[in-house]
């Protein structure tokens, strides 16, 4: 939850209004538990929801994550009916089932970045073509995997894509 990315994605959903989570998943800095392949990381996601939820009843409730944190955000969020758009920075599409989220119709962002040396640009085009409407994908130019140097062009992205968004616009 303290990488750049994180860091930076959060201040920018807050810039435009939205409540912002973050978390560490089990196992990770002073949170118990151990790394359990996804399946418990799903479980600590619907955890921090089941928070937020009660603490802030109506709420519109975006998911985001990013790398593995977004095949979680994304994978979960397609799954919970209180969560009506997904975001996902850098995900790890080659190495995780995602066929929840292809078949879901909630709204879809994707940011990644064109020199990501973990999961090829080419690899998250063939993703993206899969997923339904409605979606939208931006690609960081020059960015790496841990978008180095240039965290704040994400939360520019978050900002950008989602400023004026709502679901109850759709």
């Amino acid at each position: 939850m303290h990488t750049k990315v994180v860091y930076q994605g959060a201040k920018a959903l807050a810039r435009i209004g939205c409540e912002v989570l973050r978390f560490n998943f089990r196992g990770v800095g002073r949170s118990a538990g151990e790394w359990d392949k996804g399946q418990g990381e799903l479980d600590d996601f619907r955890a921090a929801v089941d928070f937020l939820a009660a603490r802030h009843p109506g709420l519109e409730i975006w998911a985001a994550g990013f790398s593995f944190g977004s095949y979680v955000a994304l994978t979960a969020g397609a799954r919970d009916d209180r969560i009506c758009a997904l975001a996902g920075i850098a995900p790890p599409v080659d190495r995780y089932d995602y066929a929840e989220v292809k078949r879901s119709t909630k709204p879809k962002f994707i940011i990644h970045g064109a020199e990501d040396e973990l999961i090829p640009l080419k690899k998250v085009r063939e993703f993206y073509a899969q997923l339904q409407e409605p979606k939208e994908l931006v690609v960081i130019d020059r960015a790496n995997h841990l978008f180095d140097g240039q965290t704040s062009e994400v939360g520019d992205a978050l900002e950008d894509l989602l400023g004026d968004f709502s679901c109850t616009k759709l």
